[in-house]
């Protein structure tokens, strides 16, 4: 299925004159014929909703965007993609830069915007220049900078480096780190949209979304409502990992079920069975074998306590322990927590403490009060979405594996 990377393999990523070949901006184009308010509405209309992980939706997103006044607004495309399972975005800045930077200045256009920032994660610096370079191709075509198109409508773009930290994902830790500080959160409110980056009006989207912007402004919303299911349209770049014999980056219709894409990546190695699957990331919920007809969906994943997240699915096989992967999940939250707030920072460093009780057989039953107290206390205390939701794998591995822990208890 292809609707968000239905240009994959159809030109050279790097190349604006294949891109022009395949579309010439269409998108754009209708985006300036059309207006702002009618786009805006045709977004809402589609059902889109954010493809980073907030699952907002879209066309609400920018609309508020277009309220706030500013003598300066910004757009900021979210390309910080440091989560353990989870390259879909890579693959969109790759192979399809030109459609993202067309998503860029549709969305600009919509919400009042004159000054755009991709936020490119510090690991992908193989491909900075590929993104600077297409910035100046369409600087140069006309298709960013000043008068874009003949209209009048005005838009630099710029790329900012950040530093590998998973943290700046976040809106005001990703405003912060480009301001010159610390990665880290601002209490809310006010919001980034109303003073983001330099306390200026901002917008902070996903790679996917502004994709997926410029495909259903190209193609039409009929066609992405055509796909997914009507409670929940369209299509989700996903990426698969872990012990699947393909995995990689794929594009599904939304009602696709855990079973279809783990087919969809030639199943489990070495013919093993399924031990368990995480969704939506590192802080993403732990689905059991007998939940893998559980339509991908907005809906139907929240009811098993699970997130579409940022698509990431990583797969395990049944000669894997759910505590060591939850060890191992624990170890990455604790290298990437900004440290601001205490119930994130030390609620971490005392689960890895518990998590090698577990491992080593000799957990007590305070222990495991300790566990479950200390998960509810970063789910209610902490300052921003990530440690909000790191709770998440250790909640659910513990609701689906209960036998596992109680079995480690000494």
């Amino acid at each position: 299925m292809n609707f968000i990377t239905s240009n994959f393999g159809k030109y050279d990523g790097k190349s604006l004159e294949g891109y022009r070949k395949l579309s010439d901006f269409e998108a754009l184009r209708k985006t300036f014929e059309s207006g702002p308010l009618a786009v805006i509405e045709e977004i809402k209309e589609s059902g889109l909703q954010g493809r980073g992980g907030a699952e907002y939706p879209t066309g609400r997103k920018i609309e508020q965007a277009r309220i706030e006044k500013g003598n300066r607004k910004f757009v900021i495309c979210n390309a910080d993609e440091g989560e353990p399972g989870t390259f879909k975005d890579r693959e969109l800045l790759k192979n399809d830069i030109y459609q993202l930077i067309e998503g860029m200045v549709i969305v600009a256009y919509c919400s009042n915007a004159k000054e755009g920032i991709i936020y490119c994660r510090e690991e992908y610096d193989w491909m900075h220049e590929h993104i600077c370079t297409a910035i100046l191709k369409c600087k140069e075509a006309g298709f960013l900078g000043e008068n874009i198109l003949g209209t009048g409508f005005n838009f630099e773009l710029s790329l900012f480096s950040g530093a590998g930290s998973y943290v700046c994902g976040e809106g005001f830790a990703m405003c912060e780190s480009m301001e010159g500080k610390s990665g880290r959160p601002r209490s809310k409110p006010p919001y980034v949209k109303q003073e983001g980056y330099l306390n200026y009006p901002t917008l902070v989207i996903n790679v996917e979304t502004l994709s997926a912007i410029a495909a259903i402004m190209r193609h039409g919303t009929t066609q992405f409502t055509d796909l997914g299911t009507p409670d929940c349209p369209g299509t989700k770049v996903i990426s698969v990992s872990g012990k699947v014999n393909r995995p990689g980056v794929y594009e599904i219709p939304f009602g696709t079920t855990v079973e279809e894409i783990i087919k969809l990546a030639d199943g489990i190695r070495g013919g093993k069975r399924v031990g368990f699957v995480q969704i939506g990331g590192a802080s993403g919920g732990i689905l059991t074998p007998d939940m893998l007809n559980t339509p991908f969906t907005y809906r139907e994943l929240k009811s098993k306590q699970v997130s579409v997240g940022s698509g990431a699915v990583v797969v395990a096989d049944e000669g894997d322990s759910i505590i060591d992967f939850l060890e191992n999940v624990g170890q990455f939250f604790i290298h990437e927590s900004c440290g601001k707030c205490v119930p994130c920072r030390e609620g971490n460093r005392q689960l890895e403490i518990i998590m090698g009780k577990f491992k080593d057989k000799t957990a007590t039953l305070e222990d495991l009060k300790m566990y479950q107290d200390i998960l509810d206390m970063m789910s209610e205390a902490s300052l921003c979405g990530s440690g909000r939701t790191e709770p998440v794998p250790f909640k659910t591995g513990f609701k689906y594996f209960k036998s596992e822990f109680l079995n480690s208890i000494r």
